[in-house]
């Protein structure tokens, strides 16, 4: 188990969203300090949180952020972009920055912040993956949310020797200006972060954030061709 209270936080993508929920959740449960990232600086009035301008393609930007966050004791891999270029026919740079954000980008942090977290004496390890890491039909984001699991379950047994908890997450659709053009049912981002925290606190090692989530993982078993993006409606 991983109590948040009294520790000190890193969240990537931190400014919005499912970030920003973290962030709210993470200080409601007593964290001590929070590192927030985003592309571009931008302040927040709370003293407890640090802002600080990350780009995860770059392995400088994610070193700097490292060695500032040198007492973090969880980290929140949350940065992403979705690009959900066709594979066939998509700009292949579109698909090539979706993989560099969503599957490099994590495991640039992890790198980063493995050696911080044996030092702290363990931790955290929290990454975001979805229900496209299942379902086909989202193009490039889907591969990348797909590779993005695979990641987190082999860093979860190369991680364990340092006693790092490393918790992947899958959730729907949830209510943020990522998706604001999606007209599918949506879940709220403080919901989804307390679910997240509660997996985290209760020692899980996958938390599914949401009942399409869980309803899909039960699906898994059955006839590839059933695990597809329904048709909205």
């Amino acid at each position: 188990m991983t109590a948040v209270a009294g520790k000190v936080v890193v969240v990537t993508g931190g400014r919005r969203g499912l970030g920003a929920a973290l962030v709210d959740e993470v200080l409601a449960r007593g964290a001590r300090k929070v590192y927030a990232t985003a592309r571009t600086a931008y302040a927040d009035d709370r003293p407890e949180v640090v802002t600080v301008p990350l780009e995860v393609r770059s392995e400088e930007s994610v070193a700097a952020l490292a060695d500032l966050a040198g007492d973090a004791g969880i980290v929140f891999n949350n940065a992403g972009t979705l690009l959900p270029a066709p594979l066939l026919t998509g700009d292949l740079a579109r698909v090539d920055e979706t993989l560099d954000v969503n599957v490099l980008g994590p495991l640039r942090i992890a790198r980063a912040f493995a050696p911080v977290l044996a030092a702290n004496g363990g931790g955290a390890l929290v990454n975001m993956h979805s229900v496209l890491s299942w379902l086909a039909g989202s193009g490039a984001y889907g591969v990348s949310k797909a590779a993005a699991w695979s990641l987190t379950n082999s860093l979860r047994l190369e991680l364990a020797p340092q006693d790092t908890h490393v918790v992947g997450v899958h959730a729907g659709f949830i209510d943020t200006d990522m998706v604001a053009a999606v007209d599918r049912p949506k879940a709220k981002p403080a919901d989804v972060a307390a679910r997240i925290l509660d997996g985290l606190e209760a020692g899980h090692t996958e938390v599914l954030a949401d009942d399409v989530s869980a309803a899909v993982k039960s699906a898994l078993s059955g006839p590839v061709e059933r695990l597809t993006i329904p048709a909205a409606g």
